[in-house]
Order: C-alpha cells, then structure tokens, then sequence
C-alpha cells in the first residue's frame, strides 16, 4: 500500500512545480490519498479500472489531480499511465470554420462539444490500451496560443501499453438535455447570438453521437463539483487574466 508520506511528497513536488501554495498542500493530501487509495483497489478489483475520466468546471483542479495521481501512481506504485485532456483534442481553425460557415458562427470558438476530434480520442486510448511492448503512441496536444493543434511530430511518444489512461476535460462524461430544454436560452450568448437555438441543439445532438463512444470506454468518472456557479467565472478569469 502506498504511504501518506509518499503521497505527500508526490504532491509537494506537484505543489512546486505548479507554484500551488504550500498551505493548499495539506488539503490536497486529504482528498488524494484517498483518491489514490481507491484506484489501487479499483484496479485490482473485478471490474478492473483501465480509463478514468475526471470531470469538472475551469479552474477547479483537474490537471493538478491529474498530475499527482501520474506522479504517485507512476513513480511510486510503479504504474505506466497516460494522460489525455479534452483540450488536445480540440479541431483545428479551418476546421472549426468550415463548422461554422455550415453549421453555426459559434462553432468558430473552440469548447463545446462538437469541437473535438471525438474519433482521435477513440483511436489514442484504444491504441494506449491495446499497444505491445515496442509499441508507440502518439499523444495529441493543442497550442492554445495558435489556436491550432500542434504538428505531429510535435507530438509527445507513449511507449507501449498503459496501465490506466486519464482523461480528463470539463465535459468528459457528459450526456444530452432534452430537447425541451433547448427551447429557452439560458444566458446572453444563447438569447443573443444563438435565437433559433441552432448552435445548442448541435452541441447536443453531438452529446448523443459520437461523444458516447469516447466516453464510453470509460470505466469510472470523476467529477469534481464547484459549490458556486460565481467560483467557476472567479476562477476562468485567475486563468485568463484581461489585460
């Protein structure tokens, strides 16, 4: 079994490298450890754990969990794990114009469901799941900067098969409303800029396919739940700082 001083060390070193404030360690240790503990088990169980996927609104922790449970489970339980957000999977520019000249302007902006490449997400943890020994992976990455992914053979390698591949993203797991919930806008962007509802029956339409078939080669999900909707947009702005 892992210790709580091996996990405390793993998320110092995460601490560290992402300048988390030493104070937010020791809350981070109590959910962790636990965390950890349960996808050890998990993993041995009858329904074995191989794809996790974490869920959870901007700003609220899913890539520095992510990061401690590849630091943890890899250095110290000896685990190979591969890591995938929803973020590299993004479409690239032309790819999302050619949406919205035929679909909706909104597809324009990366975020929404209808805005991945769904079936590269599928081919990465099959592969990651199925590969031999000598076998290589090619892990998606996206350049928010260039709002473009990056080249190929920019791409980070994979060496053979994972133990547990994580993938994680605001809408992992996500399912679609009913259509009778699309009828009435629920902010100014969709009263606004969506009046026909066009853009929000799209985004659920994908929710029903193809996004089932990524999220169901999940065996568990994790969603990490925000107390107010006010700390989600606190958050989103600590992340994108207006000049």
């Amino acid at each position: 079994m892992v210790s709580e001083s091996q996990i405390s060390a793993a998320i110092a070193r995460v601490c560290e490298a992402e300048a988390i404030p030493k104070a937010a360690a020791a809350e981070l240790l109590k959910f962790h450890k636990t965390l950890i503990e349960y996808v050890l088990d998990e993993r041995d169980g009858a329904t074995r754990l191989n794809v996790l996927g974490i869920c959870g609104p901007q700003g609220i922790g899913k890539s520095t969990l992510t990061q401690v449970l590849q630091s943890v489970l890899r250095d110290i339980a000896g685990l190979s794990i591969a890591v995938l957000s929803m973020d590299d999977l993004y479409l690239s520019s032309a790819e999302r114009q050619r949406l919205a000249s035929e679909v909706h302007p909104l597809l324009r902006t990366r975020g929404v469901p209808g805005t991945h490449d769904v079936a590269r997400g599928i081919d990465v943890i099959r592969s990651l799941l199925e590969a031999s020994e000598d076998e290589q992976t090619r892990l998606p990455r996206f350049n928010k900067a260039l709002d473009e992914p990056f080249p190929v053979y920019e791409e980070p390698l994979f060496q053979g098969r994972a133990d547990l591949v994580i993938l994680e993203g605001w809408c992992v797991g996500a399912i679609p409303q009913s259509a009778s919930a699309l009828i009435e806008p629920v902010n100014e962007l969709e009263r606004d800029s969506d009046v026909s509802g066009v853009w929000r029956k799209y985004v659920n339409a994908q929710l029903a396919g193809p996004y089932p078939l990524l999220f169901g080669l999940l065996d568990r999900l994790l969603l990490l739940h925000a107390q107010r909707f006010e700390d989600i947009y606190a958050w989103r702005l600590l992340q994108e700082p207006r000049g």
